[in-house]
């Protein structure tokens, strides 16, 4: 009998466990609202605020336009920044965002990630949330190191990331 209701409780407790730690499967970031949405099965959630590229109207076209891309990629990898905390590598460009680019003569840039804040930031008296009210990126997607740490955990590699207007 005792073992068998130490089992059953083995069983809640393992239960619990899985449940506490929800895997993204899917990335949502909408720029007009500056959010990102973290999707598993369907549902959201856990949302963040975000900052954009400096130029956050319109979709990436060329590498240097400051803008933030538009459109259905991939996680792929990932890295520790000296710069900014932690960063995970957006797949930008494919094939429709370089031939777009090709039209236009130039080449269509790369290098967009989703990642953290300076750590200077956070020895600034106003703190490190402020500059988070304002567009600021080369075209990446930041958030705060909190919340990058956050998202680090609950997002592997290969998740797709939908980037919206």
């Amino acid at each position: 009998m005792v073992r068998w209701v130490m089992l059953i409780s083995l069983s809640i407790i393992l239960s619990c466990a899985a449940e506490a730690v929800q895997m993204a499967d899917k990335v949502i970031v909408k720029k007009s609202t500056r959010m990102l949405y973290l999707s598993s099965s369907g549902t959201i959630f856990k949302r963040y605020h975000v900052s954009l590229g400096v130029m956050p109207d319109g979709a990436k076209e060329i590498e240097g336009d400051m803008k933030t891309p538009e459109g259905v990629y991939i996680l792929d990898w990932r890295q520790y920044s000296q710069v900014y905390n932690k960063s995970i590598h957006i797949s930008y460009p494919n094939a429709q965002d370089k031939a777009k680019a090709k039209e236009i003569g130039y080449p269509a840039g790369g290098m967009i990630m989703i990642h953290g804040t300076p750590t200077s930031w956070e020895l600034s008296p106003i703190g490190s949330w402020m500059p988070m009210l304002l567009d600021w990126t080369e075209g990446c997607i930041a958030m705060t190191n909190e919340d990058m740490d956050e998202m680090w955990d609950l997002t592997p590699d290969g998740t797709p990331i939908f980037i919206l207007p």
